[in-house]
């Protein structure tokens, strides 16, 4: 066997200018566990002579040691790299392999089969043109089946293969080929997946994988890799839609030169084009098409340039330069599809980081219209979600972004969001449409600005966020405030969590979601006040530091006062006043702060109370002095 590792070189040379030009399909395989996903590109691998030596001799060797077929070589072992994969014999991570024949290169995901690694297939799957979904011949359609098909489906990949797998065991039998694919038509049918090749295989002995198998005289269709090096990928589609090319980077190495870096993401671009930046809407000429090699006459999708435009526009990082004919919508609201992928849930209400394209903005989920079964494709209610659960949503941006549906460009339509404290990843969105709210509602301009509110009460609005534990003394100490305030002849107002809870947010619980839904409400309302000059107290549990940073982040510089009434959990159980803590340990009282709901401390507060030290009447003087001082 000829393998790469054999080339040296002029070889080399030759071998990389032959390869240079091929195009390149991205594939997945996916199924159910045990299904012989790893097996499959192992043979892949093997057959296409991509494995270097000295990886064929660890592989013989693992494959005595660690493998499943008795001490012959146990191709699944090429892919399952993860220690805790090859001891189990399953896949866990998404394990990314590159190999070439002499008409394609190909890079393929392996992509795990358990329904909790559902996040580590949709991120396979996110750059995909085609999947390969195995079934196992012996079982038939299984529930993960289904799932990882509706999966491929609503990542957009329009090619998949049904490569019936393991038809050695049931001794090649049409029967069985036929009655799955039957099977498995009808639900892909349902799920609207409608360009799907099934071929009958064997990854472990190599039938019908890279050469057609004498095995199934019956099959009268391609082998796997003859289609994979046939099958139209989708660059012709990219092409051919509008000009589309986000700006990752403005580029000026001196005062004589501006241009605007960036993939071109859709369509084909030429100097003289008329172009309109999204979302702001100016229009400009493209100038020049700038690379490292050169100008070029014309950029198309795929290519990484510098474009540079005849007028002096502002073009920002996470703009959008597209064809000024056929610009994409813009706007600050949407409904998504939203693929939950933190072990923390997504809350409503609760502030995100979102990212799309090189564009990054404060994001809230304002509904979760309903979350889907993907075995079932059942609709479900739901108030949060969970890791790996896939829902309708909406979303609200504090800014408007230029966006494509994500069915008409995944790259113009897909998007992360981002928790705001661990900057991790916490779910994948895909905009199905913005809401027609977002056009119709639009900002009132009013002539009394909270500027003259405010001087006309002679003093500076602020809100003073008072948080702690039940029965820390908030209350008691916002109300001594409230009325120091008062007879210096300032105009304030407090916000009490427990007589809010009688109005405004009397329809909420406390499930982590209510809670973050009612300092959201709270923190819009102080927001207003200040806006007309008042000086608010806020006296709210409110445990979460996201929420207390939202509302932070809604007031003017300067005008939040975080006040933490620091108070033990052993001290605020022992006063208990209103006798909450007594039921919460009876189990009588559910999510309740410091029992079984976390309170998250405040850790860089304007001010502190300590109050194992300081009486509620000092700790007002206190607070009053600092604000007013």
């Amino acid at each position: 066997m000829a393998h790469v590792s054999n080339l040296i070189g002029a070889d080399i040379e030759a071998y990389l200018a032959q390869h240079q030009n091929k195009s390149l399909l991205r594939f997945i395989t996916c199924g159910s566990v045990d299904d012989g996903k790893s097996t499959l590109i192992g043979r892949l691998l093997y057959d296409s002579k991509m494995i270097f030596e000295d990886q064929l001799a660890a592989l013989e060797a693992d494959s005595k040691k660690v493998g499943t077929q008795g001490g012959s070589i146990d191709l699944a072992l090429l892919v399952d790299g993860l220690a805790a994969e090859r001891e189990q014999g399953i896949t866990i991570d998404v394990a990314y392999r590159f190999f070439s024949t002499d008409k394609r290169k190909f890079i393929v995901a392996d992509t795990p089969g358990h329904e909790q690694y559902t996040r580590n297939m949709v991120t396979g799957a996110s750059t995909a043109d085609l999947a390969v979904i195995l079934i196992d011949a012996r079982k038939g359609v299984l529930t993960q089946t289904r799932r990882h098909s509706y999966l491929v489906q609503l990542m957009g990949i329009r090619h998949a293969v049904l490569a019936v797998n393991k038809m050695d065991l049931v001794g090649w039998s049409r029967e069985t080929f036929d009655t799955i694919v039957a099977d498995y038509n009808r639900f892909a049918e349902r799920i609207g997946l409608t360009s799907v090749l099934p071929i009958p295989l064997s990854g472990l002995t190599g039938d019908n994988v890279t050469t057609k198998s004498t095995q199934t005289p019956w099959y009268d269709g391609p082998c796997l890799m003859e289609h994979l090096e046939t099958v139209e990928i989708d660059e012709a589609r990219r092409v051919a839609g509008p000009f589309r090319l986000p700006v990752q980077w403005v580029n000026r190495p001196n005062a004589d030169f501006r241009g605007f870096a960036g993939q071109v993401v859709s369509g084909r671009v030429k100097p003289g084009d008329a172009v309109r930046i999204a979302p702001s809407g100016k229009v400009s000429t493209v100038s020049r098409i700038v690379t490292k090699d050169g100008d070029l006459s014309e950029a198309v999708a795929g290519q990484s340039v510098t474009v540079t435009l005849k007028d002096e526009i502002d073009c920002s990082r996470g703009d959008v330069i597209a064809a000024a004919g056929d610009a994409p919508e813009s706007s600050d609201q949407f409904e998504t599809t939203l693929i939950w992928m933190s072990e923390e849930p997504a809350l409503p209400g609760r502030p995100y980081w979102l990212k799309i394209g090189a564009r990054t903005v404060s994001a809230t989920i304002t509904e979760i219209k309903h979350k889907i079964n993907v075995n079932t494709l059942e609709e479900l209610a739901a108030k949060v979600l969970e890791l790996n659960e896939i829902a309708v949503c909406n979303i609200s941006l504090d800014q408007p972004i230029a966006f494509d549906p994500y069915a008409v460009n995944p790259d113009m339509g897909g998007l992360i969001l981002i928790d705001r404290t661990s900057n991790a990843t916490a779910g994948a969105g895909l905009i199905h449409f913005a809401l027609r709210r977002a056009q119709n509602v639009h900002w009132q301009s009013l002539d009394i600005t909270r500027e003259a509110r405010a001087e006309i009460k002679g003093q500076k609005p602020a809100v003073l966020w008072f948080t702690g534990l039940s029965g820390a003394g908030k209350s008691t100490i916002a109300n001594l405030v409230e009325k120091k305030l008062h007879s210096l002849g300032k105009h304030t107002i407090v916000l009490d969590g427990d007589n809010v809870r009688h109005g405004l947010n009397r329809d909420l619980g406390f499930t982590d979601a209510d809670r973050v839904e009612n300092i959201r409400r709270v923190a819009e309302v102080a927001k207003l006040m200040t806006d007309a000059g008042i000086i608010v107290l806020v006296s709210f549990i409110s445990p979460f530091r996201t929420e207390r940073d939202m509302a932070r982040r809604m007031m003017a510089d300067g005008e939040f006062y975080e006040v933490f009434i620091d108070t033990p959990l052993a001290e605020a159980e022992k006063r208990d006043v209103k006798g909450l803590y007594k039921k919460a340990r009876a189990g009588q009282l559910k999510n309740f702060t410091g029992v079984d709901s976390p309170y998250e401390a405040p850790e860089t507060p304007e001010i502190r109370i300590d109050t194992t030290k300081l009486d509620a009447a000092a700790a007002a003087a206190l607070i009053v002095e600092k604000i007013t001082g």
